[in-house]
């Protein structure tokens, strides 16, 4: 049995993804420490400030849960800046001391998503803490921020970072992001029209209610999800492995924090729409199906392929689920529950039945990301049958951002600030995005990209093939000439400490002798 985890001393972000919990807007913001002292001074104002790990309720108002949430992390040039000790800083891995630029043909950084490409505040030298600010509305993240604003005004030789590309290619001090609006109602969609954001992984002592356990741990040898190792996403307990991912001196500084990558991607909504709309014409379905083919999930409600695997299965499911609800609304006990197992399947799946990719193709987007078993071919092949991506999984935070100002094309700014969380930023971010996005040795398709966010060049060879059932006597479906849907504007590797190690660095006392 684990031990519990400190949740107090967990920075929020880690276990929370914030949107869930009813803060659909945020602020992001990067601070440059101009001296060491100043630095650790404006980060011991900044600690109070600092939200935990410890539990709220999803749903509904909790004596703990605030209108408003902080978050900080440091690059590796940041802790630099901040002082500490070179044999501390000498034991981060070798990936977040060079940092996401000098990884850039690793993720497939190239043509038009190249570093020169990107954004200003990502030009040159200078980033040293990333803020993040999470408000159940506007006015919340305005506030938070103005104290921050004055925090770093009053402690002097801290300054923000502009050069955010806003809409009108104007320059921002900050990036907003915000949860998609329709109707004005918040939805969990991004600007291709996909619900986005289904499922996290679950680990041990990560504070969330049990229930939420199928679909998103790991699978055992009789087929039951189990919580994944602490160690795989938080430093300083035990991994898959049965081992302590790489950290640095001492043990307190690591010890609760983790690493994360921060990306914001530009999605090329035109492109996009013109590449779905052209390939539609010729595709045996419709054009949401198509979509569906894409990514792994329905666009307008996130249903899996797995669960409708084309449009008359998913005309039956829509149906299912209108009658349900109807039933449910109404007070009949029975159909909530029966309403509850069925969306539990939009998370609680594998592709076991699916081998060949005739329901979900093997290519798609949410099949490459998070494998779910998959890659064991043969039964029993490994100790547990997600061995091989157990330690491949991430968590991800982050929200859409822009849109809204006006017809959205690929000239306009809209995209996704894309967040994930893990111990080891080169086995889990840098390899699924090597290995998984941007080839395809893994899935016995080539050099096959990802069709959403793969480095695809318009080519021949860029493709997507929508697999059918073997002796069903029809040929798949190929998607060649696959444009670039989304490209890179920036970003970064950052550490995040835990409230202990931030109070350490803030006094200056990190000692790894």
């Amino acid at each position: 049995m684990n031990r519990p985890l400190d949740l107090d001393d967990i920075q929020g972000n880690i276990c929370k993804g914030y949107g869930r919990y009813g803060f659909p807007k945020a602020r992001y913001f990067f601070l440059q420490f101009h001296t060491p002292d100043q630095g650790r001074r404006c980060l011991h104002q900044l600690i109070p400030l600092i939200t935990n790990a410890e539990p709220w309720a999803a749903d509904g108002d909790s004596p703990l849960k605030p209108d408003v949430t902080t978050n900080i992390a440091f690059t590796y040039a940041g802790l630099e800046a901040l002082g500490l000790p070179q044999r501390s800083l000498n034991g981060f891995p070798g990936e977040f001391r060079m940092g996401m630029k000098s990884r850039a043909d690793i993720l497939g950084d190239n043509g038009p998503s190249a570093p020169e490409h990107w954004d200003p505040v990502w030009q040159g030298e200078g980033i040293h803490a990333w803020v993040s600010i999470n408000g159940r509305d506007m006015d919340a993240v305005e506030t938070r921020f103005s104290v921050i604003r004055g925090i770093i005004s009053d402690t002097g030789g801290v300054s923000i970072r502009p050069g955010h590309r806003g809409a009108d290619n104007t320059l921002l001090p900050w990036q907003d992001a915000s949860a998609v609006y329709e109707n004005g109602k918040v939805t969990p969609k991004e600007h291709f029209g996909y619900v986005d954001g289904i499922g996290n992984p679950y680990f041990e002592g990560c504070g969330n209610d049990p229930s939420r356990l199928p679909g998103r741990g790991k699978l055992n040898k009789e087929g039951q999800w189990q919580p994944l190792a602490t160690g795989e996403f938080i430093l300083g307990h035990v991994d898959e492995a049965q081992e302590y991912p790489l950290a640095p001196e001492p043990h307190l500084l690591a010890h609760n924090g983790t690493f994360m990558v921060y990306r914001k991607l530009h999605e090329n909504v035109t492109t996009f729409h013109h590449y779905v709309d052209s390939v539609a014409q010729d595709f045996d379905g419709s054009r949401e199906l198509l979509m569906a083919k894409f990514s792994g999930r329905w666009p307008d409600n996130g249903a899996p392929l797995t669960l409708a695997p084309d449009d008359e299965a998913k005309a039956a499911l829509d149906q299912q689920l209108a009658s349900l609800t109807e039933k449910a609304d109404k007070g009949d006990a029975c159909a909530a529950a029966q309403l509850k197992a069925l969306k539990d399947q939009w998370i609680d799946f594998t592709y076991a039945d699916d081998k060949h990719g005739s329901r979900c193709p093997i290519g798609a987007h949410i099949r490459r990301a998070n494998t779910r078993a998959s890659l064991e071919t043969q039964k029993g092949a490994f100790n547990t049958p997600s061995a091989l991506d157990d330690r491949r999984r991430l968590l991800r935070r982050g929200l859409p951002y822009g849109g809204g100002q006006k017809e959205a094309s690929d000239a306009t700014e809209q995209g996704i600030i894309f967040m994930c969380l893990g111990a080891s930023i080169e086995r889990q971010f840098e390899f699924i995005q090597q290995q998984w996005i941007n080839y395809s040795n893994d899935f016995h398709l080539g050099n096959d990209k990802d069709v959403l966010i793969g480095s695809n060049n318009g080519r021949l060879t860029d493709k997507h093939i929508i697999q059918t059932q073997p002796k069903s006597g029809k040929a798949p479906f190929f998607c060649s000439h696959l444009p670039r849907m989304v490209e890179t504007r920036g970003g970064d590797y950052f550490f995040i400490p835990s409230i202990t190690a931030l109070n350490m660095i803030a006094q200056g006392i990190i000692d790894p002798t």
